[in-house]
């Protein structure tokens, strides 16, 4: 029976019928976008949807995330009620399992991060475990963690269930449509080209999946993502399975486990992954799998048979061999793309598509209709990514390695190891012969930390790298260091109407004359928290917008949207300048005796051009660290000198684990850890980073939440104990209730002790005494609302 034609428009054109795009279609629909159409080239989830395992937990490692998956759960089961589809919901908890000691501290953390925000967790003993899952080999277990709302559900019955209720609210479903082309004119989606013609749309949902990087191509706009295959072993029944049991978690094992018709279902993510070259899941990948593949599995077999005895004599019905999407990171893409207006994102589900898809779809929805998702979700965000890392070479290199930490434990300072060495700094080869050991973000490779030692092993509890970073901060305290920013974005504001662009789309004085730096809040229409900047007005119609290593992407296509009205050029400048941060007491005699002793008589947020190693540079003095100095910028290809002449006058190079350390120390602010689009700047303690006067975007919204009663949340902590270690999303408790999180965290080595920011949800007084859970210890910390060193700002200033 032929197929009905899609209709001519459409407001929104989703593309693609598994779980994401089923749930968009329907949270468009509830949202009052009732002429939305799903254009489905084979069958609603004949790509990964089907063969998923459809497990359902809600923990994720931030709040948002953990919040959007609850979502999940309660609109699973409400959709049965709406509809009278079932969705398959079987409710039989989670079991995290410990064979080791860093990953009993592991589930520790998960723990009491579940406590956090509000989900049902419980440590349990290794005969506690058994007894919740009586076929498992329990000898080498040494804890386990019990989560009883956990679950999972049946992927067809969900997105059966989404459709009917979406088709009830007036939106269109069409099988066997695929998309051709997609049409844009100014950079704007304009309609889609299908095998039935064309629709004609503002605004396009791609959650194609496994197929969604080459369709994005279609308008230009960057989309990596890669399929891998993923395995999973299903036998016929087997005894002592009589109904449904819990998912039991063997991550130090790589698997997952379950039960399945009565027999068990056994999934892995191996530690490094087989991806699928672009082009073999053709059109034709309809409700297909891959070929088995046992000598890849083989090892995963062998650490299955360990803990489930009774496979060795089960049955085997299949081992089943299913693509799935990845990302560089591991985590989804959700909302607009930085190249073409109107394109969004809903895809890359990194194999949590069903536990994710639900509240997903209601924040890829959300962000078309409104502008903006329900909540904060720049780590999803589409916009989070370098161009280099939608290169086909280093997609077929990382996404393997992805599958394989979906069940790492969470070190800090773990690194990907794939896909490395591509985007290097000036002084890439200086900083390596110095022994610096690399993090790589937004594809850079910027300096960790020095050290001359071997790769370190990765801990909990005091980190090797801790005095290398003592003696750093050290340097930069009581001598000297330089500090690398050159990976910060920087746009080139220029035009005659610059000032009144800035005015109206940063919320700081940004009319402050030539000379001046100016940090700024960048807030969206709700009067939170889009980006934070420095800029540095350089003439009258020309400013230089200084923007996080990761947000460079994001905040050059915010800038651009709304550049319309204004006569305006942006330009990306990143790669074309280097930034040093040359910091501590000796700053003022290098720069004097490097012929720049006009610099000391900047003051502070003041910049100016100046010689330095017999180039020209512009330096600016601010400090990120809390001590005097000047942040130095120049041509990329006169770094090498003036970094020389730096070191040979007596600075040490110093990296980012000390950097942050100092910023902790100070009080400071990130965005990404402190700052997102859920706080606002008065709750930050960053109401000098607005204007009273108003005239920019999200005044409005500021002056509601003023008159609402915020109140600041950020605050310092400083704890009693030397030796204890947090890392970031340990609970802050006050009396014996969770009243928030900490955020960043180091040790502070200016105040001898480890130090946090956090976010709180009342008000807390200096000196007012609280605890943190970490890894089920209770551990006490001091409040401050403040900076923990120099509190009055004088050593920075000079």
């Amino acid at each position: 029976m032929s197929q009905p034609a899609p209709p001519d428009h459409a407001s929104v054109v989703v593309i693609g019928g598994g779980i994401m795009g089923c749930s968009t279609l329907y949270h468009l629909a509830k949202m009052g976008v009732g002429d939305a159409v799903l254009l489905e080239r084979n069958r609603l989830t004949s790509g990964t949807t089907w063969h998923s395992a459809a497990q359902v937990r809600a923990l994720r490692h931030s709040r948002n995330l953990t919040r959007m998956i609850q979502y999940s759960v309660d609109l699973y089961s409400q959709l049965e009620r709406e509809t009278g589809q079932s969705v398959g919901w079987i409710q039989k908890g989670s079991l995290s399992i410990a064979t080791n000691p860093d990953r009993l501290i592991h589930i520790k953390r998960q723990e009491a991060l579940a406590h956090a925000y509000g989900i049902d967790a419980t440590s349990v003993t290794a005969a506690e475990a058994k007894e919740r899952w009586p076929l498992m080999n329990a000898n080498d277990v040494l804890g386990a963690v019990w989560s009883p709302d956990d679950g999972r559900v049946s992927p067809s019955d969900v997105c059966a269930a989404l459709v009917k209720a979406a088709r009830g609210l007036g939106a269109g479903i069409f099988e066997q449509i695929g998309v051709t082309g997609i049409l844009t004119e100014n950079g704007r989606i304009r309609g889609v080209e299908t095998t039935q013609g064309t629709v004609m749309c503002d605004a396009i949902a791609l959650c194609s999946g496994l197929w969604s990087r080459e369709l994005g191509a279609m308008t230009g706009a960057e989309v990596p993502a890669l399929a891998c295959e993923h395995f999973y072993l299903l036998t016929k029944p087997i005894d002592g399975i009589t109904g449904n049991m819990p998912t039991l978690s063997d991550h130090d094992s790589h698997l997952y486990i379950r039960d399945d018709s009565g027999g068990l279902l056994v999934g892995c993510f191996e530690p490094m992954g087989k991806p699928i070259a672009p082009g073999v899941l053709d059109e034709g990948f309809e409700f297909g799998l891959l070929p088995e593949d046992w000598d890849h599995f083989e090892p995963m077999m062998e650490l299955a048979l360990h803990r489930l005895p009774p496979l060795e004599t089960a049955e085997v019905k299949m081992l089943l061999n299913g693509p799935e999407s990845f990302t560089p990171d591991g985590t989804f893409m959700l909302g607009e793309v930085a190249e073409t207006r109107g394109l969004f994102l809903g895809c890359g589900m990194n194999s949590v598509g069903m536990a994710s898809g639900g509240g997903a779809g209601m924040n890829l929805a959300h962000c078309i209709v409104y502008g903006h998702t329900a909540y904060d979700l720049t780590e999803a965000d589409a916009k989070r990514f370098a161009p280099v890392f939608n290169n086909i070479d280093h997609l077929m290199a990382r996404a393997p390695e992805i599958l394989g930490t979906h069940y790492d434990i969470a070190y800090p300072g773990k690194q990907l190891k794939t896909a490395r060495n591509l985007r290097t700094l000036p002084l890439d080869q200086e900083y390596r012969q110095a022994g610096a050991h690399m993090g790589q973000f937004y594809g850079w490779e910027r300096p960790l930390y020095f050290s001359k030692i071997a790769e370190p092993q990765l801990r909990f509890d005091r980190p090797d790298w801790f005095e290398n970073v003592q003696a750093e901060v050290a340097a930069a305290s009581r001598h000297a260091a330089v500090f690398d920013a050159s990976s910060f974005g920087k746009i080139e504001v220029t035009g005659p109407d610059a000032e009144a662009f800035l005015l109206k789309t940063c919320a700081s004085h940004m009319n402050r004359g030539p000379g001046s730096v100016i940090y700024s809040a960048v807030l969206n229409d709700r009067g939170t928290f889009e980006s934070d900047l420095t800029a540095q007005r350089i003439a009258q119609d020309h400013y230089r917008l200084f923007t996080g290593t990761n947000a460079i992407k994001r905040d050059l296509a915010w800038f651009r949207s709304h550049a319309e009205e204004f006569e305006v050029a942006l330009e990306d400048s990143t790669e074309k300048y280097a930034v040093l941060g040359l910091m501590g007491p000796d700053a003022a005699r290098i720069a004097s005796e490097l012929g720049a002793t006009e610099l000391n008589e900047l003051t502070y947020f003041q910049h100016r051009t100046v010689q330095l190693a017999g180039v020209q540079a512009r330096a600016a003095r601010m400090s990120y660290v809390g001590e005097a100095g000047w942040e130095i910028t120049c041509k990329a290809r006169d770094t090498k000198a003036i970094y020389a002449a730096l070191t040979r006058a007596g600075a040490s190079a110093a990296g980012l684990y000390a950097q942050t350390s100092m910023r902790i120390e100070k009080g400071f602010c990130a965005m990404g850890h402190e700052l997102d689009s859920d706080i606002s700047p008065p709750e930050a303690g960053l109401s000098f980073a607005t204007r009273k006067s108003g005239g920019f975007i999200g005044f409005e919204a500021l002056q509601e939440r003023a008159a609402s009663g915020v109140i600041r949340k950020i605050v310092s902590l400083c704890f009693d104990e030397i030796s204890v270690t947090p890392i970031g999303h340990e609970p802050i408790y006050l009396n014996s209730r969770i009243i928030g999180q900490t955020s960043s965290c180091a040790f502070g080595y200016r105040v001898g002790r480890p130090v946090a920011l956090g976010s709180v949800s009342e008000p807390l007084r200096d000196g007012m005494r609280v605890e943190a859970n970490i890894a089920g210890m209770m551990h006490g910390a001091t409040i401050t609302n403040g900076p923990l060193y120099d509190p009055d700002g004088r050593l920075m200033r000079g």
